[in-house]
């Protein structure tokens, strides 16, 4: 994304770019990104088609254009069954449980804990859309994270992107069914628990937010082509499959290399929990507010980490009278959240992994409008809440019962150098899990 920074300074905050024919707006740093998306909110919220991605939802998925139904739904059904409850709390903490007993396992040796991260994240989210929870060696859990896996793969595949760039090309047989191929594994998985929950389906007693949604089926059952149908039911679970597995294990494992790489800050942040827990019990996400660098910490790393840099693309809802610019209704809009993790006006060193960032002098912790990990708006990422639970929860509780160090022979890096190699380091890259003392 380097020719983006490089755009800016040449053409300034908001420029163009082109896709074959079509503009692209391009918005970057702090300030234009955030009057965008949240002080034209409104003009700013839609979202451009993405023809790989329609040919599978056909239009009924988070982004489409029934977004506003599916997503208030969604948003409260899962705000009142399993974000934020007394119930999630608990899953947390019993998957917390497995992942430690999972990562005691290695015995101090170098490892790679993605698939552990994987099965932890992949059972909470499950436990939350279809209410199942696996053991780490569950066949159907192994399926669910390789479907999963795969699906993403397929959305994002150069052939994808190509029939993004090029929509006729989903016209052609062949093309469309390789572009489809790769998706079917978790549509199967998926449609398999969408018929069990038909089956099984109590009205009187909801287990999780897919028998919710079948309720809201037969609720609007009666409309002629409701937004609330098997096919974006299929669609939405399939979507927050992806989105809870893949990019929270990306997260949580850059989290734990980072710390390999800033032994002295792991230090800090374990003090912290071993002072508020006496070691007597694990750190919970009540206790957040009493952790104010162990929470800095998280957030400096999703900074450093910058993991969506472009966000998902927006686009106009009607023609907008923008910083001196006219935008057509129906433009495609990128907001790049790189300018704005790395945004020199809102961040004292933002070249630096630097926990300080968001706490104050007195060393109580400080939101900071610019960390815009989640995008923000009316697009803000649907996950939000849930996604915060469990990195933080699974985080002080892994910081808790180890310390984790680099293979040896392997030197410390900086912030740059772990941004810059990212994509290895999240797929590939290898950690020892040393059992503390003080938590045995």
């Amino acid at each position: 994304m380097c020719f983006l920074h490089q755009l800016s300074q040449e053409y300034g905050t908001v420029f163009t770019i082109w896709k074959m024919s079509e503009p692209v707006i391009v918005l970057y740093g702090y300030e234009t990104v955030k009057e965008a998306l949240v002080d034209y909110d409104d003009l700013f919220s839609g979202r451009p088609k993405i023809p790989a991605m329609h040919a599978f939802s056909k239009g009924y998925d988070i982004n489409g254009a029934r977004w506003r139904s599916l997503r208030r739904f969604t948003l409260t059904t899962l705000k009142n069954f399993g974000m934020g409850n007394k119930a999630l709390k608990m899953r947390l903490l019993s998957e917390s449980k497995c992942l430690i007993q999972a990562m005691s396992e290695t015995e101090g040796k170098p490892f790679n804990p993605r698939m552990f991260l994987a099965c932890a994240l992949g059972n909470l989210i499950s436990s939350v859309l279809f209410g199942e929870h696996f053991d780490y060696q569950d066949k159907k859990l192994q399926e669910l994270l390789t479907y999963t896996s795969t699906f993403i793969t397929a959305i994002k595949s150069p052939l994808s992107t190509l029939c993004n760039t090029v929509p006729a090309l989903l016209k052609v047989p062949v093309i469309r069914r390789q572009v489809l191929k790769r998706t079917k594994f978790l549509a199967t998985f998926v449609k398999k628990y969408i018929k069990y929950h038909k089956e099984t389906l109590n009205p009187e007693s909801q287990r999780d937010y897919m028998d919710h949604y079948l309720m809201k089926i037969k609720e609007v059952e009666h409309e002629t082509d409701p937004d609330f149908c098997d096919t974006s039911l299929l669609a939405i679970v399939t979507g927050l499959l992806a989105a809870g597995t893949d990019t929270m294990t990306s997260t949580l494992k850059f989290s734990l290399v980072v710390m390999a790489h800033y032994p002295e800050i792991q230090a800090k942040v374990q003090q912290e929990i071993d002072e508020l827990t006496k070691s007597l019990r694990p750190p919970e996400i009540t206790d957040k507010p009493y952790l104010p660098y162990t929470n800095a910490v998280i957030h400096e790393i999703q900074r450093v980490l910058d993991l969506t840099p472009t966000a998902l693309f927006h686009a106009t809802n009607e023609e907008v009278k923008f910083r001196g610019y006219t935008i057509p209704k129906g433009t495609t809009v990128i907001p790049f959240i790189t300018s704005v993790l790395m945004d020199p006006s809102q961040w004292e060193t933002p070249e630096e992994f630097n926990p300080g960032h968001f706490l104050t002098e007195d060393g109580e912790f400080r939101t900071r409008a610019a960390f815009l990990v989640f995008s923000a708006g009316k697009r803000v990422c649907l996950g939000e809440h849930l996604a915060r639970m469990e990195v933080f929860t699974l985080f002080s509780t892994l910081l808790q019962k180890f310390t984790f160090t680099l293979p040896p022979g392997t030197k410390c890096q900086d912030a740059k150098f772990l941004n810059v190699n990212k994509d290895e380091i999240i797929e590939s890259g290898k950690i020892c899990a040393e059992l503390r003392s003080v938590s045995k």
